[in-house]
Parts: structure tokens; sequence; C-alpha cells
């Protein structure tokens, strides 16, 4: 068995609001600095973006899983995975009668339910499951209060938990008893505080597509890897205007309107996922809580962003010493890195023995840390 970190969903320079460099090749060495191992094509109904993947040198030996994310007639968004592109060569086809645009978007908009894409999918041998399943906007649990009213009778394989969530929120939900828990990136932007920010640790009995496909399926997830929730942007009930915290009881009796400015308020997903749950919790695997070393550097070094000079400088050189960012965040020990930067091992050391404050989001805006 070979154990592998996982990010199996991005998006591609084909989608709205990414960045130009979402390209293979800079997303392939985005991976080899992270540390991750088998990467998500993202957007691979895009046959341009197939054509751009099956042209790319893979030279460090990284699964490259097809994947794609779609918006069903509901607005709910699901990531699609398949061993081969040609399964969304074939998709592509079986969807362009439900969608205008399927050759020049990234992630195509259906007017499909969700039962129906997931027919098409299972149809084609593909694997189907719900993104960012908690969010207030476009996910599963935000139009619907199970599974069964999205995808009827159909096969799920996996759900995502998003930024906003970890295992925990689903634990105690008795459908999501059998389904497999993924945490990904949702990357828009190759720079290593995006890409591979959530991953998943899977045992792989071999290093393929197939391979990852057969872990999903079994169940074979060693650990979650992701955010602390709090740092999500709609961890909290909050307006999406001024961001003011409620309480679900505040909420409802202000009609859904925030008292300070009338604007809209959200239900969080820590809130939502206490309405969903109905059964004692189940064990689930290890989740880590991590923050993303580019953030760590840039709360350490006090500069405005982590793209700053200073702090791609110090990234740089703790790469060049201990080979890639999940390896520095999980199993470097506090004390080697602390020879490189006092204040980065102390951090390090802060998060990895639960020593960090959390300032929630919500409403939009991301949480934050101190330490």
């Amino acid at each position: 068995m070979t154990r592998v970190a996982a990010d199996l969903h991005i998006h591609s320079c084909f989608s709205m609001a990414t960045s130009k460099d979402m390209i293979p090749d800079q997303i392939l060495s985005g991976c080899r600095t992270k540390g991750i191992n088998a990467i998500g094509s993202g957007d691979a109904l895009h046959p341009e973006w197939r054509r751009m993947w099956e042209d790319t040198d893979n030279q460090e030996g990284i699964i490259i899983l097809p994947t794609a994310e779609v918006e069903d007639q509901n607005r709910v968004h699901h990531l699609i995975f398949s061993e081969e592109f040609e399964t969304f060569s074939t998709l592509e086809e079986t969807f362009s009668s439900y969608c205008s645009h399927i050759r020049t978007s990234g992630r195509p908009h259906l007017r499909l339910a969700g039962s129906e894409i997931a027919r098409h999918v299972n149809e084609a041998g593909g694997m189907i499951g719900p993104a960012h399943a908690f969010t207030p906007w476009r996910s599963i649990y935000a139009a619907f209060s199970s599974l069964a009213d999205c995808y009827g009778d159909e096969e799920v394989g996996f759900l995502e938990l998003g930024l906003s969530a970890d295992s925990r929120y689903g634990a105690g939900i008795s459908e999501l008893a059998q389904i497999p828990f993924l945490t990904n990136s949702d990357a828009h932007s190759p720079h290593p505080a995006k890409l591979g920010r959530e991953c998943t640790i899977l045992s792989l009995e071999s290093m393929t597509p197939a391979g990852l496909l057969r872990a999903i399926r079994s169940g074979s997830i060693e650990m979650n890897i992701g955010f602390f929730p709090e740092e999500g942007k709609y961890n909290r009930t909050a307006c999406t205007r001024c961001y003011h915290q409620y309480s679900l009881e505040e909420a409802e009796k202000y009609g859904w309107r925030c008292p300070v400015d009338k604007g809209r308020i959200k239900k969080g997903v820590r809130d939502r996922a206490l309405e969903l749950t109905d059964g004692v919790p189940k064990n689930r695997p290890p989740y880590l809580h991590i923050i993303p070393l580019p953030e760590i550097i840039s709360t350490v070094l006090g500069t405005s962003s982590p793209v700053t000079k200073k702090c791609r400088l110090l990234y740089n050189e703790l790469i060049g010493l201990f080979d890639n960012e999940l390896a520095i965040l999980i199993a470097v020990s506090p004390d080697e890195i602390r020879s490189v930067h006092q204040g980065v091992g102390d951090a390090v050391a802060a998060f990895r023995e639960g020593r960090v404050t959390l300032h929630p989001g919500g409403g939009g805006q991301y949480g934050s840390f101190s330490l």
C-alpha cells in the first residue's frame, strides 16, 4: 500500500475568477512544492483543457485524476471523478443538450436535476458526490435536507466537506454513515497558500487513477487535512454585508435581515450541520487542522500578504531545506524549523498543540487566527 496526499477539486484557467497560471505545468510544480501526490484535473468537461493535460509531461509521476465540477438546475454543485478523460468526452456530448456553454466554461451550469446528472455519470462509469456540501451557497444542504432529495436512488461515492467544515460536522448525520469524506482545496491559483490547502491522505494499492478511485470507494482514507473550520468564509451565521455574526435564534428573530444595515443574514455551516445531526457521531479518520505555511509566515513576519518578497524568500528557504510544505507542517520537528526561523518554528508548534486563537468567519468573510 502506498500513502498519498490527494487534492481532487481544483479549477483551470478556463473557469471564472481563476489565475492565468492555472495550467498543467504550473499545477504540477505546485503539487511538488506542496507535497501533493495526486491531483484532480479540474474542468475535464472542457475539451481544450483535456487536450492540455494529455499533452503534459508528468515527470514527477503525480497521479492525475480526471475531474470536473458542475452546477445543476437547483444551483447545487457536484464533483465528478473518472479514471479516464475519455469518460468526460462522452459526458460532454451527453450534457451538451442541457448546456450552451459546456465547451467554453470550466464549470458549466446544466439544466438537469442532481439525480439526472448522477445517472449519466454512473452509467458512464464515473463517480459523483456533492461539492462543499455544507456551505450556504450552491451546496446540497443549502438546497435539500438529504442526499435522496437531490440524488434519488443514484449512487453517491463521496462527500466533500468544504473549507468551513471538518469531519465532526457530518459525523452525526446518519445518512452519511457509509459515505467517505474528502477534503480538497477548490483552488483557483497554483500559489501554495491555495493549492493543497486541504487534502486527503489515502492508502493506494496502485499509483493510478483507478487505484485512487478504488481507495475512495473502499473508504481507505487515513486522514483528512484542512483548515480549522472557523477559518472558512461561512462557518458562522452572519450578515453578508457587514459580517456581524448572530446566533440561529437571533437570525430567525430578525427575519434573516441584519438590524444594523438590513443586509441578508446567511446561515452558517456550523448551525446547518447541527440542524442535520440526527444520530450518535460515527468514528471517522483523524482530521488534522493545519494553517498554510505562507499564511503562518505572513503572520509571523507581520506582512500584509503571503505573496510579499519577504515571505516568498523565507518560504523558498524552508522548502529547499525540508522538501515540501506538508512535511514542514506535519512531520518536521519544530526545533529543526526554529534553526531556520524561530518564529515560524514556534508557530508550527503552536498549531500542532492547539495553541491557536481562532476568529471565526461568516457571511462571506474568511476567519483568521492569532498565535
